[in-house]
């Protein structure tokens, strides 16, 4: 069982200032490493992400601690990186900057109540999650080991790292290409095959030849062209406008007095049989990808 969900922070997002030198940056460019600018408002955002992972066995906590030394640690830089403010130029730009990682930082195992509902308990701790700072002194991630049965786990395993590092679908894709089998540790994890877009929706209409003769032809296809672009431009301009002045439409989710509470939110999941997920998805007439 896996979720993902995303959380913003409560608190101050800056970067570390630091100096990096021209001579350091040019010997080695794998320790500093320009942020994208996709990181960048990640970064003025503070949202963080929380992947929840419920386990068939018990918590096997050095093979973990192994498989993240050797698998997310050695392959991708962004888990023993940093956040820091290059001060080195007039106009400082937030960067990567590798760092030693020690990984007691990032390892959390927490004493919880063993009288308390399993599930309440999950709930609580994963919400609470929201509301905690992260170190920015050490790379923004961290594995949580919740070692107790609850009904639909043995145990559970919570991350939550920064999203500058990755959105979920690349983090969950990540995990699953990291894991190996109990039965055979050499052999990697075999991934699902790209989907087959074969749907009448992803059949691009040939541009009708200008020999042809059929003039009508080519009018229809190049006003559907514009039509697009039209349709583009008032998403667009309805975006904007959201974000200036216009209030989003109301919702169950919406409160009665029209403010959004900053206090603290919950995390919640249920779990749905994949049988249903196609029942609804043959009934809608879904494609299929």
């Amino acid at each position: 069982v896996m979720q993902v969900a995303m959380s913003a922070a409560t608190h101050s997002s800056r970067p570390l200032s630091v100096r990096v030198s021209r001579e350091k940056e040019c010997a080695d460019n794998s320790i500093v490493e320009p942020m994208s600018p996709t990181g960048r408002v990640m970064e003025e955002l503070g949202v963080c992400i929380v992947v929840v992972i419920g386990l068939g066995t018990p918590v096997n906590l050095p093979v973990f601690r192994a498989g993240i030394e050797t698998e997310l640690l050695t392959r991708f830089p962004r888990f023993r990186s940093i956040q820091v403010m290059d001060e080195s130029t007039n106009n400082s730009k937030p960067r990567w900057v590798q760092t030693p990682v020690n990984m007691d930082d990032h390892i959390v195992v927490p004493r919880l109540d063993p009288e308390a509902d399993p599930e309440k308990a999950v709930e609580d701790y994963v919400a609470s999650l929201s509301l905690l700072p992260m170190d920015r002194r050490r790379p923004l991630w961290e594995f949580h080991f919740l070692d107790f049965p609850s009904s639909e786990a043995a145990s559970t395993v919570v991350l939550r790292l920064h999203h500058s590092i990755g959105d979920g679908t690349s983090i969950t894709t990540l995990l699953m290409a990291s894991s190996r089998s109990t039965a055979d540790p050499a052999r990697v994890p075999a991934m699902p095959p790209p989907p087959k877009r074969t749907g009448a929706i992803y059949q691009r209409e040939p541009r009708p030849r200008l020999s042809s003769g059929d003039y009508l032809a080519l009018l229809a296809w190049f006003w559907s062209y514009v039509v697009l672009a039209w349709h583009t431009l008032v998403d667009v301009t309805m975006i904007v406008a959201t974000i200036l002045f216009l209030s989003d439409p109301r919702t169950l989710f919406t409160r009665a007095d029209g403010v959004e509470p900053r206090t603290r939110k919950r995390f919640v999941h249920r779990t749905l049989s994949f049988d249903d997920v196609k029942l609804v998805k043959t009934a809608m007439n879904c494609v299929r990808t």
